[in-house]
């Protein structure tokens, strides 16, 4: 079965490959005693994906943006929802309503959210993780003096929260690598809570796609129980894993040629500036047949990121809404109509799934 729309560009997801992608890792997992909570900002939390995941048995759906657990919700996702970015003061109220559980390293954050589930009618009792900075300095308590107070005024002064557990986030911003030594820096700061608190905690989540490695070669220590993942599920790989037991082509653009030419390969005239005030170097490679995507970087953002599918096909350079591709070399030739095929990288898919320009298919044969 395949859900079709009409235009291009267009973001293909095999279905199929996703569940496989999804079932494989977390089989792994479990025998770990790790829980998965399937992060699906990546595809901007498009709900027939996001369903995959609840058939899969994931324990949560999480995104960093709270209008896609919002949309999850309200399409009928109804497995725990996360917010895996700290929530701004503005948006608590959001939050409580929506989600179930929430990522924090701000006690003026967490004393709002304990308002605003109060306020609730009806709501459960919201579940929040304390954020640990290790390093990668991005969010969390740096401070694991503050981290305990806070803790504690959790436990004793916010009955509407319930202190799940402890997490980190590594490699993000700072290219901090996961490594055994950061988790048990993660476990000690757990243990302090725990001692303070007087009794354990649920969770000490290790990380995203990053530290699905330690996992697989038996390094991550045992007292880490859970791990946020995206990347890894999408792709099949992450930098230094590559998962050899996993799909990597669930995602398919395709684009159409709008133009098909041969021209001169360096440009004519006195050079400037691009579209977006960039130089730009070119290589004279004398006259080649080129080839015009209806298609830009407000798409998809960097062209460098596209992967051509058919030999033969190498990126030029892209403006707003153009993609320029050298099409000198192809088996067949390349005419106007034709369609082009690419494999994404996990920041091109990002910005292809949020466009509105760009049309998104589902294809399965499983129903």
């Amino acid at each position: 079965m395949e859900y079709k729309e009409p235009h291009y560009p267009q973001i293909e997801v095999d279905l199929d490959k996703l569940e496989d992608n999804l079932r494989a890792l977390k089989s792994r997992m479990d025998a770990s005693g790790i829980q998965l909570a399937g992060v699906v900002k990546g595809f901007n939390g498009l709900p027939w994906a996001a369903r995959i995941y609840e058939k899969a048995g994931y324990s949560s759906i999480a995104s960093s943006r709270l209008e896609q657990l919002h949309h999850l919700r309200m399409n009928g996702i109804a497995v725990p929802l996360m917010l895996i970015r700290i929530p701004m003061l503005s948006e608590v109220e959001e939050t409580a309503r929506w989600t179930d559980i929430s990522l924090h390293s701000e006690p003026a954050v967490l004393r709002a959210m304990e308002q605003a589930v109060k306020a609730a009618a009806g709501k459960r009792r919201h579940k929040v993780i304390l954020m640990v900075d290790l390093g990668d300095l991005r969010e969390g308590f740096w401070d694991q003096d503050e981290l305990v107070q806070t803790a504690l005024e959790v436990e004793r002064e916010m009955p509407h929260l319930e202190l799940a557990g402890v997490g980190t986030n590594l490699g993000c911003y700072g290219t901090v690598q996961a490594t055994p030594e950061k988790m048990n820096q993660l476990v000690a700061a757990a243990e302090r809570v725990e001692a303070a608190i007087g009794r354990k905690l649920d969770i000490i989540s290790g990380g995203a796609s990053s530290s699905i490695h330690m996992v697989l070669d038996g390094t991550m220590p045992p007292r880490i129980n859970h791990l946020r993942v995206g990347e890894g599920i999408l792709f099949g790989r992450i930098w230094g894993c590559d998962m050899d037991f996993m799909h990597k082509h669930i995602f398919t653009l395709r684009a159409e040629v709008i133009e098909s030419k041969v021209k001169p390969s360096y440009p004519v005239g006195e050079l400037s500036v691009d579209a977006f005030g960039r130089t730009r170097t070119y290589v004279d490679r004398g006259r080649r047949r080129r080839a015009l995507l209806a298609m830009g970087r407000v798409d998809y953002g960097e062209c460098e990121d596209l992967i051509p599918r058919e030999p033969g096909v190498k990126i030029l350079g892209a403006s707003s809404d153009h993609t320029i591709v050298d099409v000198q070399n192809t088996a067949h030739p390349v005419r106007v109509g034709d369609i082009l095929e690419f494999d994404l990288c996990y920041a091109t898919m990002v910005y292809l799934t949020s466009s509105r320009s760009v049309s998104v298919t589902f294809k399965t044969e499983r129903g």
